[in-house]
């Protein structure tokens, strides 16, 4: 068995347990700390020491558990994880109860495993850096953290304070972690955690954990408190409604908190260890775990990135268009330090553009998350304009104008007058081929999309489309670009839609189409929230606005007409038809689907029962659900398909991160393989021969489940 924990004393006869997985980048809880952490214990009891000292060889402080093992948890291999949780467990208390003070000096982050680990020492020091971050993020892979990190955050903060911290995953800094009490000091280097640790166990002789001394008490009360009680009372219920019954980690998480809180030390943290084997083996974790883990540090390690192609950073980006998407890409520039030439038509346009991102800047800085001088130096950055020679020095330009071939063609020759010859220029278009649009251009083999989602400050995704003649260098520096920005990248190649706007159109479809055979609005809403979808497909039918679908539709009718292909008509584009001609157009101008009233929430329009409802028409809730899964999923195959899509990879995280794709299932591709592919097949017949041939699976997908394969 490897050993991956060093047993060293030092002159004050300290012991330091330094954390050392030999031959890797990280340390983690696996089988090997396991068995190494109980032979460190057995051999402390034995030793005559004044205290331990806890602390890492790595970068990171500790990475936490093996999710390459965890993510293979079934029913034969679940009582060995129990096992080997337990016994990580044991070790901890051996640790926290020998008597002596145990100190945890954290330099780099500690993340799961590994600040449970720190929480089973009793003094807990940090390097005073922003970059570290500690917590318990497990429920984000659809865990809970299973060595002993709920039942110790619990009994130091109480029910309350620990829920949002436990629930959410939160990943804090040290600063913000020693505002809650759960780190004892900071300090403004590695060299000094050791001075640190060593004062606080020269004072410190003997020490104990607070709810191993007398006469303890749980902080904020106990379950019985009044106060607790009707807060747990309605936790659950607003745990579903965020859940929506998909994610059984949150609610594992607070059933652990409550039944701990009435039991035991011991007791408790044997509940928890049930929860947590009982979230490893079940589907929705691996689809999680598999995805959000591993297919998305494939991405940030740049699997996906042609190759011998050096990385590069850029120095300047234009932007063209201070729209919102336009205004909204300027400040993810800027926040990362890059310069941007924002451009408009008039200096005026401009200038309301950067006004974007001094709003978003404010509201940092009033919550105390920015200082003013720093907001002051990152709108020093935008610089406004009118001017297309502004744009000299820039080596990427995007534009990001209205959706219509001869204005981007326009603004993509005045840009490119400005420009060195090997400069990147991208469009931000969500639908028009790129191919297409480089036809305006005098170099093509540097036209790129680069597809921003708004709100492009919160969404973490960029779609990268590739047209016929965009080079391989051109690929790369885009890619290099995404990530300088702290977004996502996925790579598809040039088609109608791309992958993310024609995937997401066939969701917002199936919704209208539901609502045209009679069905029930406000059923077809909750079918979308209780898939674990953000949005229902009405709502984000307004969002996007009607008018804007059909726009698409006859552009992409004449598209096809041009190129000889047929165009198939959507049993929706008829109810959109019918709500333009009642000027329901959608959210911007004043109601659609929903109406909008100027104070209070948006509800259904009540006209959609007089003008769509049928009395007599209902469907099951399981085939409403499955039919807003199963028509992005099956679209999402074609693409695949047709080599749009040029991964799987790109395919579950896109959807996730970009379309809204509930993460549950791991994303469109996953959600299809944790199904099964025969029995997706056999469904996705039957949903066709009730609703429609667009349900029939496409011959990749039969293809793959007659051979036994998975995507």
């Amino acid at each position: 068995m490897m050993q991956v924990i060093q047993y060293e004393k030092d002159a004050n006869n300290i012991v330091h347990l330094i954390l050392d997985r030999p031959n890797a980048n990280a340390n983690l809880m696996d089988e090997h700390f396991a068995e190494s952490l109980s032979k460190i214990v057995n051999q402390l009891t034995a030793d005559d020491y004044a205290g331990v000292i806890l602390r890492s060889t790595k970068s990171t402080f500790f990475a936490g558990g093996d999710l390459s093992k965890l993510v293979k948890t079934n029913d034969e291999s679940a009582t060995e994880l129990f096992a080997m949780t337990e016994s990580i467990k044991a070790s901890f208390r051996v640790l926290e109860t020998q008597g002596k003070p145990v100190v945890a000096c954290i330099a780099g982050t500690a993340l799961g495993g590994g600040w449970e680990t720190a929480l089973a020492c009793h003094y807990r020091v940090s390097v005073n850096n922003r970059k570290i971050k500690l917590g318990l993020p497990e429920v984000t892979l659809g865990l809970l953290p299973g060595a002993g990190g709920i039942i110790r955050t619990v009994r130091l903060l109480g029910l309350q304070a620990a829920l949002p911290l436990l629930a959410e995953g939160r990943q804090l800094t040290p600063e913000q972690v020693q505002g809650l009490g759960l780190l004892h000091e900071l300090v403004d280097s590695e060299e000094e955690l050791i001075d640190a640790a060593t004062r606080f166990i020269q004072a410190n002789p003997s020490a104990t954990q607070p709810w191993d001394a007398k006469g303890y008490k749980l902080p904020g009360g106990a379950v019985t408190h009044p106060k607790i009680a009707s807060m747990l009372a309605i936790a659950p219920s607003m745990m579903r409604q965020k859940s929506r019954g998909c994610y059984p980690a949150p609610e594992s998480i607070l059933a652990v908190m409550v039944e701990g809180a009435q039991v035991d030390f011991e007791t408790a943290t044997r509940i928890e260890t049930r929860y947590f084997v009982e979230l490893a083996r079940g589907q929705v974790s691996k689809n999680m775990i598999n995805t959000l883990w591993f297919q998305l540090n494939e991405i940030k390690a740049l699997v996906g990135r042609p190759k011998d192609i050096p990385q590069q950073k850029f120095q300047k980006v234009g932007v063209l268009g201070a729209g919102m998407m336009g205004a909204g890409i300027a400040y993810a520039c800027a926040v990362r330090g890059i310069p941007v030439v924002l451009k408009d038509t008039t200096k005026e346009n401009a200038e309301k553009g950067k006004q974007y991102s001094q709003d978003l800047l404010d509201r940092r800085v009033n919550k105390g998350k920015m200082s003013r001088e720093k907001m002051v130096g990152i709108l020093a950055l935008i610089e406004p304009t009118d001017s297309a020679e502004d744009l000299r020095g820039c080596d990427l330009v995007i534009e990001a104008v209205f959706e219509n071939r001869e204005l981007k063609a326009q603004v993509t020759q005045e840009a490119e007058a400005q420009l060195e010859s090997n400069a990147v220029f991208a469009s931000n278009t969500s639908t028009l081929p790129i191919t297409g649009l480089a036809q305006a251009s005098q170099r093509p083999e540097q036209f790129i999309g680069l597809h921003f989602f708004s709100p492009v400050d919160k969404m973490p995704l960029v779609e990268i489309i590739c047209g016929k003649q965009t080079s391989e260098e051109a690929l790369a520096r885009s890619y290099d670009f995404v990530l300088q920005i702290g977004k996502t990248p996925i790579i598809v190649n040039d088609s109608r839609g791309f992958f993310t706007s024609r995937v997401f159109s066939t969701f917002v479809k199936e919704g209208i189409a539901m609502l045209g055979e009679g069905l029930s609005a406000s059923a077809i809403e909750n079918a979308g929230f209780l898939s674990g979808f953000p949005v229902g497909p009405l709502a984000v039918s307004d969002e996007v606005t009607l008018s804007l679908m059909a726009k698409i539709k006859k552009q992409t009718m004449l598209d096809m007409q041009a190129d000889g292909e047929q165009y198939v008509t959507h049993p929706a584009e008829s109810i959109i038809d019918r709500m333009l001609e009642m000027e329901r157009a959608g959210k911007s101008t004043g109601g659609g689907f929903y109406d909008y009233p100027k104070a209070g929430k948006k509800y259904l329009w009540p006209g959609l029962e007089e003008h769509f409802r049928q009395a007599d028409k209902a469907i099951s809730l399981t085939d409403m659900k499955e039919r807003l899964l199963f028509i992005m999923a099956i679209e999402s195959v074609r693409c695949l398909q047709e080599s749009v899509l040029k991964t799987t990879r790109d395919a579950n995280i896109g959807s996730i991160f970009g379309i809204g794709f509930p993460a549950w299932t791991g994303g469109v591709i996953q959600y299809i393989n944790q199904y099964g592919l025969r029995e997706f097949v056999q469904r996705a017949n039957q949903l066709k021969d009730l609703y429609g041939e667009r349900f029939a699976p496409p011959k990749l997908l039969i293809e793959k489940a007659e051979n036994g394969e998975r995507f």
